[in-house]
């Protein structure tokens, strides 16, 4: 595809250009999503930047774990060139549930140190805002030639990929299946938002969606260097964990809510 093009004499990714177009869109639409339900849209943009730079921190660190076993190299470092090298190697790439995480983490960081009224309010925004910006993310991915898919007669073949195994064979385009899926996400949670009853578990509904849909994704990649365990790919670990962790939520809140609602008065 086209990983790269050149632009009044510098080279421009084609994948952070649509990471950057993603968090154009995104920024726009919070703001815009924010002044409509009587927000503060200058804290949800605040709080949007903090949660870029905790994307960028999480899904490098991420990256790093799936990588360990590539951490004898920093043995064989002799300069600070060669430690460059090695540590791009290691925390070069991104992961996306790293970064979650981390823009996860980044924002509620942000809440509490400005004591962030109404924060699911917010989170709510956030839950349509997230595959808005991953759909970017993810066409940038299939630009690029990275995360790509197992061979299959349908598909598409990469000659420029940075992925050396990528190329050469005609591929799944799994990275546009889950671009779609992600605008779907979108769709579906603001059509959620619509319910009194949901506002302030958009975010867990939109976890619980996506977990189900990458972890059916991951069957038809075909880059093998993400990390495996028992078969199955870091993501798809993860996923599970997710959906296990937010049919715990659920049930747990449904039946406190029960309890409270069923206690008789004094």
């Amino acid at each position: 595809m086209i990983g790269s093009f050149d632009f009044f004499g510098r080279e421009i990714s084609s994948y952070m250009l649509c990471a950057f177009v993603g968090i154009m869109a995104t920024g726009v639409f919070a703001f815009i999503k924010a002044k409509k339900n009587n927000l503060n849209e200058v804290m949800m943009t605040f709080m949007l930047m903090s949660s870029v730079i905790g994307v960028l921190i999480g899904g490098h660190l991420l990256f790093a774990v799936t990588n360990l076993d590539k951490l004898w190299l920093f043995g064989k470092v002799r300069s600070f060139g060669d430690f460059i090298a090695v540590a791009s190697v290691i925390f070069g790439g991104q992961v996306f549930y790293g970064g979650l995480f981390g823009g996860i983490g980044a924002a509620l960081i942000f809440a509490k140190i400005i004591r962030l009224e109404n924060f699911s309010g917010y989170t709510d925004i956030m839950a349509a805002g997230v595959p808005l910006f991953h759909v970017f993310g993810r066409i940038g991915c299939f630009l690029g030639g990275c995360c790509y898919g197992v061979e299959s007669d349908f598909g598409f073949t990469f000659h420029n990929s940075l992925a050396y195994g990528a190329n050469g064979v005609n591929r799944f385009p799994v990275q546009l299946f889950e671009a779609g899926f992600c605008l779907l996400i979108t769709a579906f949670i603001l059509r959620l938002s619509r319910c009194e009853k949901l506002k302030g578990r958009l975010f867990y509904i939109y976890l619980f969606t996506y977990a189900i849909g990458r972890f059916i994704l991951e069957f038809f990649r075909g880059d093998n260097y993400r990390g495996f365990l028992l078969g199955l790919s870091t993501s798809q670990i993860i996923s599970v964990v997710i959906i296990m962790l937010i049919l715990f939520y659920f049930f747990f809140a449904k039946r406190k809510i029960g309890k409270r609602e069923n206690k008789p008065e004094i």
